[in-house]
């Protein structure tokens, strides 16, 4: 019987889909395990006890028909741990196919939603009953053996437990039914219960929305105290729950005295709100907690990071110890505060990574190729904000990798290659960026091809002397693409156009290496943060620029006999090396006089190290980063704008973009002669993507 729903159901009802959704993650990612190793009996029942607590959770919290669509999954991976149906690959495409319908089924009924395939489902669920030979309806007949990814009781045997169970008194408000648990705990093995009634009010004083029942139950099964307390996951923290071996009967209540079981729960759930039923401390190791919620945390403290550096420069202004006091403490809590909020928000790129493995399955099979992904680096941390605008990206490289970049198994071989390709995806930090990589053992990219198609589509004239760099940047505009024929996968000339605008919205660069025959890599270089970041605060003439700190290596003096010394050459010499720099008062075409000694920064570029020349510098600064309008969205080396103390402006410089295009527009004189004199990757190349 459905159960009544308050304001709050809904509630629970998020917490249902975030919790599933997790375990669809999980789910997806043994499925994946399991074609590649279909003996792992662990590995099974991962999968059935990810389908069990869905299918179980589902219809507590009111999701029927995803439940009774989890049905015959269960019973499939029950059949397959017991040992009674072979894992096929039919079998781990049709479950990978239902894993699909759940998520979308999880959405059903909210705003917007789109409506689940029926017909999908149902040919899904054909497809395992015929494979499984389960009849419609049909309740196989369970064994009772141990659970395979759980250990089982000591020796292998059945144990009997002893479970008190004491509902929250607003269970049902939220949606639950209490009597959904109990049939859950049968389905482990043989279950004996007795209900206790004391706590039932007059009738006169009765609500018909509260639980007022307690159970003390004795279940004989091989699970584990693990296994009985997933079936009640959703909902521990609002029920006082106790699980024991029936052995250890003495240190509670005694046997059959039910209703002395449920007061002396109740009683110790009520006096002890800091512990759960089965004595576990409430203190969760995690908080989930809505991103809005976080975005809205961190620019607040971007305000107050603004408003705190007005105060400080307000202090320094005037000479007053207890305002120089109070600005100092607050500058400090501000810092902290800062730090701690920036934390919050960084998350381990390993989810972003893991789902990817899907899509090479999928990818690998509609292709005919053999193809393995490994991944490095998963528990790489950075902005939830910058994680979340991955997925596309990497996608679309995956995708265009496997291919185009990846041969087919036959040509792999004729090649002396190993008939498995390996698609590699890893994250590393570096500074104040994230280095994240794709990199595949396929054909390379063939630069001559992509000049060709490229001089073919009429981008560049056919004399036109391109080098690498350019020739690579040509990949990355709208509508290009070699592919000879359009297909599911590629072929329109979209996905690098994605990549490299997603990659500019996110303030990072490209990076590509490649060797013919040998393999491809796309590098992403990305910010840590989005949000704020520390900062140096340089003038150039009236007017303040910031350069982001991680950058900058050192500041050097700069004198008119060093100018004069270099005879027009951009160089500088430090410490016997001789450095390129680039003169922000040229580049920005600034008419203010320049000083009599200028201040070189010197800062760490994808291009090497390299001098940005300023007429003086001001100190450190947090920089609260402010998106320019779209209507600078072509200035590539600005990144964003900030307001400082007095409350002017200041615009944030790219130390990458700057010099990438210096050295393009031959601004920065004797660049190329030093780099290359230094070295490097022979076929690397740092792409900086053209206008549209």
């Amino acid at each position: 019987m459905s159960q009544p729903v308050s304001g709050n159901a809904e509630q629970f009802k998020q917490s249902f889909r975030e919790e599933a959704r997790e375990i669809l993650v999980d789910l997806e990612a043994a499925l994946l395990e399991l074609n590649e190793n279909r003996g792992d009996a662990e590995v099974v029942g991962r999968i059935f006890r990810g389908l069990h607590t869905i299918k179980g959770s589902g219809a507590m919290f009111g999701f029927e028909r995803l439940a009774a669509f989890t049905h015959d999954l269960e019973t499939a991976y029950d059949l397959v741990r017991n040992g009674r149906l072979q894992t096929s690959p039919v079998l781990v495409d049709l479950t990978l196919a239902a894993l699909d319908q759940i998520a979308d089924m999880l959405d059903e009924g909210k705003e917007g939603a789109a409506p689940a395939d029926a017909a999908e489902r149902a040919r899904i669920l054909a497809g395992v009953r015929l494979l499984a030979g389960i009849e419609e309806g049909a309740e196989p007949e369970r064994k009772i053996e141990p659970v395979p990814q759980r250990s089982p009781a000591p020796g292998g045997a059945v144990q009997t437990w002893r479970i008190r169970f004491a509902p929250g008194s607003d269970l049902m408000r939220y949606g639950a039914n209490p009597l959904l648990f109990l049939r859950e705990l049968r389905q482990l093995g043989t279950l004996s219960m007795q209900a206790g009634i004391d706590a039932i009010p007059p009738l006169d004083e009765m609500d018909p929305e509260r639980c007022y029942v307690a159970w003390e139950m004795e279940l004989t099964t091989a699970a584990d105290r693990d296994a009985i307390r997933d079936v009640f996951i959703f909902v521990e923290d609002t029920c006082a729950l106790s699980i024991e071996p029936a052995t250890g009967a003495g240190e509670g209540a005694p046997a059959g005295d039910a209703e002395r079981t449920a007061k002396a729960l109740l009683e110790k759930r009520a006096s002890s709100p800091g512990r759960r039923g089965y004595d576990k401390p409430d203190t969760a190791s995690s908080l989930r907690v809505p991103a809005a919620r976080l975005d809205q945390l961190v620019n607040l403290v971007g305000e107050l990071v603004t408003v705190q550096a007005r105060l400080s420069q307000l202090a320094g202004q005037r000479d007053d110890a207890d305002v120089t006091a109070v600005s100092e403490e607050i500058e400090r809590l501000t810092s902290a505060l800062r730090e701690n909020s920036m934390n919050i928000r960084m998350m381990p790129i390993r989810g972003t990574f893991e789902k990817f493995r899907r899509l090479v399955h999928d990818l690998a099979r509609d292709l005919g190729k053999d193809v393995e992904l490994s991944i490095a680096g998963a528990d790489t941390e950075l902005d939830k904000t910058v994680i979340d605008q991955l997925g596309d990206p990497l996608m679309h490289l995956i995708r265009n990798s496997m291919d185009h970049g990846i041969e087919t198994a036959e040509a792999r071989a004729a090649q002396g290659k190993s008939p498995t390709a390996q698609i590699h995806l890893a994250a590393l930090h570096s500074g104040a960026s994230v280095l994240i990589s794709v990199s595949d053992d396929g054909r390379g990219i063939d630069a001559e091809a992509v000049r060709r198609h490229a001089v073919e589509k009429g981008l560049v004239a056919a004399d036109a002397v391109l080098s690498e760099a350019e020739v690579f940047a040509l990949i990355f505009r709208p509508g290009f693409s070699t592919a000879r024929q359009v297909t599911d996968v590629s072929g329109r000339g979209v996905g690098m156009d994605v990549v490299r605008q997603r990659v500019e919205s996110l303030r990072g660069s490209i990076e590509v290496a490649s060797k013919p025959g040998l393999g491809t890599t796309v590098t992403l270089r990305l910010p840590l943060t989005m949000a704020i970041i520390d900062g140096l605060l340089v003038g150039v003439g009236d007017a303040s620029f910031v350069l982001p700190l991680a950058h900058t290596l050192e500041c050097i003096e700069l004198t008119r006999n060093d100018v004069a010394r270099a005879n027009g050459k951009h160089l500088v010499n430090v410490r016997g090396e001789l450095v390129p720099y680039v003169r922000l008062r040229e580049d920005f075409n600034m008419r203010a006089p320049a000083p009599e000694i200028e201040q070189i920064m010197l800062v760490d570029t994808g291009e090497g190290r390299f001098g940005i020349v300023v007429d003086h510098v001001l100190g450190n600064c947090q920089t609260v980063i402010k998106s320019l309008s779209r209507f600078y969205r072509q200035v590539q080396v600005v990144s964003g704008a900030t307001i400082l103390g007095n409350g002017s402006v200041a615009l944030i410089l790219d130390p990458d973009r700057l010099v990438q295009d210096a050295i393009r527009t031959d601004r920065c004189r004797g660049t190329a002669r030093v780099q290359s004199a230094a070295g490097g990757p022979e076929n690397t190349t740092l792409l900086r993507a053209a206008p549209d």
